[in-house]
C-alpha cells in the first residue's frame, strides 16, 4: 500500500478519526521539525467524547485495554490529519511508545498495545504503518486513562 491510500483505506474501513483534544498542560500535542511529526502523548476517548479510564488487569482486562490503545491510535491519527491535511502526506510511522497504567504484576504490555499498531498497518499498510515500538507499564497515567501513546511519523515535505 501506498501513502496515498491511507485516507481511502480508512474510509473503506469505516472509521472516522476524532477531533483532536486539546492538550492537558503546557504543551503542544504535535511539533513538526524537518521530515518528522513527533506527537505527544494521547489517550482513549470514546466515539461519545467519554474518555476510557481504568488500571489494566484490574478494572480493564487485555481485550478492553486493546480496545482503549485502539482509540488512542485513531486519536493519534485525527491529530496527524489535523497537522499535514490529509493522512496521505505520512511516508512512514517511525515509532510508537505505548504506556499501560497497569496493575502490579501485569505483564502483558506488548498485547494492549498491539491495539494501535494493528491500527496504523490496517491503515497504513505494512510498509508504512509498521514501527519500532515500545510497550511498558506504569504505575500510573494522568487522569487514570489505562493507555497513553506517543507517536513519531516521517512526513512528505
Amino acid at each position: 500500500m501506498t501513502a496515498a491510500g491511507a485516507e481511502s483505506r480508512l474510509a473503506a474501513l469505516g472509521l472516522t478519526l476524532p477531533p483532536p483534544l486539546k492538550p492537558a498542560g503546557n504543551y503542544l500535542d504535535a511539533v513538526r521539525t524537518g521530515d518528522l511529526l513527533f506527537l505527544a502523548g494521547h489517550g482513549p476517548v470514546q466515539p461519545d467524547g467519554t474518555v476510557v479510564r481504568g488500571k489494566v488487569g484490574t478494572d480493564l482486562d487485555v481485550a478492553a485495554a486493546r480496545d482503549a490503545a485502539r482509540l488512542v491510535g485513531l486519536s493519534l491519527l485525527g491529530t496527524v490529519r489535523r497537522e499535514l491535511g490529509t493522512l496521505d502526506g505520512v511516508r512512514r510511522v517511525v515509532k510508537v511508545l505505548g504506556m499501560v497504567n497497569c496493575a502490579p504484576g501485569f505483564n502483558q504490555t506488548p498485547a494492549v498495545i498491539d491495539g494501535c499498531s494493528d491500527l496504523l498497518v490496517e491503515v497504513f499498510g505494512a510498509d508504512i504503518g509498521r514501527h519500532a515500538r515500545s510497550a511498558v507499564g506504569m504505575a500510573e497515567l494522568p487522569f487514570d486513562i489505562p493507555v497513553e501513546i506517543e507517536m513519531i511519523v516521517e512526513v512528505s515535505a
